[in-house]
């Protein structure tokens, strides 16, 4: 600890990477802000913690810790961008991920839609084995029958596979067989089984859960392992933490391993910091709001405190009906997210109506306006063309938005289509996206 008085705290979301330093000697704080660099988030790191340096002078051989909060993850699964994979299981339950609980969220819609699983029924493969409830073999696993399924999943060119068996959480062994197995055929390719992700009872959300782990972990695991080595290669030699959908903090050994923990991992360190801000203030009950450039989120504080609990779901087809998501059952907080925020593109629907969002043309290349080659109108150039933005002090000045190109994408791609104003288009993004947070909110 001798030397070590700073504390970084950095949030990697859709659009911009944040920073906060604070000297814990003297109380100080500095903060920066940036792109975030899709291709390799790491490198908005560095760039960030080097700017930082600019400004105040050399710190990171002084730093004790780095406390990181990531919206990568949740990210990945709302756009679909997680690894391709494999899934094995017991026969008979191969279809447990559209079976889900035979709940229909909305019973008199019969045009009622529901999230595609993350693993289409091609890659989910099963194996003759069974163990009762009380955790004894009724039929062993056949080694040789588990290897074949392996290789084929291997075949299919999968990345990623999840494991999970009926009764597993009472007796692990035939899954431990099958992780043993695929790394002897396939040392790379990344492993999740449900005894170690979620060894619990229900059948749907243990399955649900364990295959969102495995679909983001090689992700993950390449992400903060190049995190840490840029880390160490510009001198921090102090403790890198994550924080955790729940409100702690953990490992990146334990974060790599279970990034299904970390889904909300940024959202939450917002909510955790009004928390923390509403007892200084001794203000009981909150309301928080986080708007990024990719996804809104909000979270209602009370007594104090935030809620936990212990299942939530992502990408739901239905913003605000429960059961028209992934449901997945970890630790944490209380809060609803949705698919906007500043880079949420605009478009004409099939219907011919206005739509915005849920995709984000994110940091790379971003809105109109940012002249970064981004095509799609979006809700930053909305806002800059109704004056809510000030195109010659963008980032703290360092970044000047392209005015006109944003109200030639919109007249182009919007008014135009829609038959409308240009200024009537451009309220209509704004109003849209802000009535969509609304609802949410009541929510």
């Amino acid at each position: 600890m001798s030397g070590k008085i700073y504390r970084l705290g950095c949030d990697i979301g859709g659009t911009f990477t944040d920073f906060v330093l604070l000297n814990d000697a003297t109380g100080e704080i500095h903060i920066n802000k940036c792109l975030t660099t899709p291709a390799d988030p790491s490198d908005a790191v560095e760039q960030g913690i080097r700017e930082l340096e600019e400004k105040r002078g050399k710190f990171v051989h002084e730093l004790d810790e780095v406390i990181h909060g990531t919206t990568l993850v949740i990210n990945s699964i709302i756009e679909r961008k997680g690894a391709r994979t494999g899934l094995i299981t017991t026969k008979g339950f191969r279809d447990v991920l559209e079976l889900a609980r035979e709940i229909r969220y909305a019973p008199y819609d019969i045009f009622a839609e529901y999230p595609e699983p993350l693993v289409p029924r091609r890659f989910r493969l099963e194996v003759d084995e069974r163990i009762r409830s009380d955790g004894t073999i009724l039929k062993p696993l056949d080694p040789e029958e588990a290897r074949q399924v392996v290789r084929q999943l291997l075949d299919m060119e999968v990345t990623s596979i999840a494991v999970c068996l009926l009764n597993s959480f009472e007796n692990p062994t035939h899954e431990l067989m099958i992780k043993e197995i695929i790394q002897e055929e396939a040392p790379e390719i990344s492993v999740s089984i449900s005894y170690e992700v979620l060894p619990q009872i229900r059948e749907y959300e243990r399955t649900s859960t364990t295959v969102t782990n495995a679909y983001v972990k090689p992700l993950t695991g390449r992400y903060l392992a190049r995190l840490s080595n840029r880390l160490a290669s510009i001198g921090f030699q102090g403790k890198l933490f994550i924080m955790l959908s729940s409100g702690g903090i953990t490992s990146v050994e334990t974060a790599s391993e279970f990034p299904v923990r970390i889904i909300e991992s940024g959202p939450t360190a917002a909510v955790i910091s009004g928390q923390y801000f509403g007892k200084l203030f001794n203000i009981q009950d909150m309301f928080c709001f986080d708007m990024g450039g990719t996804t809104a989120k909000s979270c209602l504080i009370q007594g104090g405190v935030a809620g936990v609990v212990p299942t939530f779901e992502v990408g739901r087809v239905q913003r605000f009906m429960k059961g028209s998501g992934l449901t997945i059952q970890v630790p944490v907080v209380d809060l609803m997210e949705i698919g906007a925020g500043g880079g949420s593109i605009a478009k004409v629907s099939k219907m011919g109506t206005l739509q915005v969002g849920p995709e984000s043309s994110g940091a790379d290349p971003g809105p109109i306006c940012y002249g970064r080659g981004g095509t799609e109108p979006g809700v930053t150039d909305a806002d800059l063309l109704l004056g809510y933005l000030d195109e010659n002090y963008f980032l703290g000045g360092e970044m000047k938005l392209d005015k006109v190109a944003a109200r030639r994408g919109i007249e182009e791609k919007i008014a135009k289509h829609l038959g409308v104003p240009f200024i009537q288009a451009v309220w209509g993004i704004h109003d849209l996206i802000n009535e969509t947070m609304a609802g949410a909110a009541k929510t």
